[in-house]
């Protein structure tokens, strides 16, 4: 466990078994949208800890100024960093993935994120792109699309995630967008509860990053699977809450692990 202010697991008494970092599971991943160099800072210095993947959303990490130092310091902070998989997509609808490896040798960066949220893509092709990448990259691949009117039926979910993980994806990405509100939720927000909960009978739950960006939708997993469930789109703002949620410190999970 982290470092904090005072030891208050053996306080407490009853604090769940948190890994430490470097996780196989329970990993955090944020979803870095724009920060300044200095934003980054200062989001580490409570979130270091804490995180384990930082996804440079989209494109976004194309128009910043410092994106060298940037990509250093969360490398500095053990926090694998790597670009949203639509500026993958974006290079591939124009047959330029070699110049996109390139851009990810230039910037010193070993994981990739594979994704056809945006872009019309068989499975063929994209597994495809991960056999590919992943002979010189770790590569996350997301399943699901962001169209909202798009549903997906469970069985396809399932062979999808089996043939990404076989073609060399180190751990499938559930869909759900920065809003969650696509994909693995309903436009409300809600859980798909049976989905997740089919896909779990045939997806070891240590492989799929769940994006959950809201708290409801992070409290569900966490009361599902346990603290070390795998959740993804975090906002840097949000990682410390989400924290206390995983170990029972706040209200919406206060119950939860009284008896670990």
């Amino acid at each position: 466990m982290a470092d904090f202010n005072f030891d208050f697991k053996t306080r407490l008494g009853q604090v769940p078994d948190r890994r430490n970092k470097p996780r196989q599971d329970g990993l955090t991943m944020v979803m870095d949208k724009g920060l300044s160099l200095s934003e980054a800072e200062a989001f580490l210095e409570n979130g270091a800890e804490h995180t384990d993947l930082v996804k440079l959303g989209w494109s976004t990490g194309l128009f910043n100024r410092k994106l060298h130092d940037k990509i250093h310091c969360y490398r500095q902070a053990n926090i694998r960093c790597y670009l949203g998989g639509t500026l993958f997509e974006l290079f591939a609808a124009r047959q330029r993935t070699d110049e996109f490896k390139r851009l990810l040798d230039e910037l010193g960066l070993d994981t990739v994120e594979i994704s056809d949220g945006s872009l019309d893509m068989s499975q063929e092709i994209k597994c495809g792109y991960i056999r590919e990448f992943a002979k010189d990259f770790r590569v996350l691949s997301e399943v699901g699309s962001k169209d909202a009117e798009k549903i997906i039926a469970p069985y396809r979910w399932i062979a999808m995630m089996k043939a990404e993980l076989e073609a060399g994806s180190e751990i499938v990405i559930a869909e759900a967008r920065e809003a969650g509100n696509v994909g693995i939720f309903r436009s409300s927000g809600e859980v798909r509860s049976g989905l997740v909960e089919e896909i779990l009978t045939q997806i070891p739950s240590a492989k799929i990053l769940w994006e959950a960006p809201n708290k409801a939708q992070q409290t569900w997993f966490i009361k599902m699977q346990g603290c070390n469930v795998n959740l993804g789109n975090v906002a840097p703002h949000e990682v410390v809450a989400l924290e206390t949620l995983r170990l029972g410190l706040r209200s919406d999970t206060f119950a939860q692990f009284l008896d670990s």
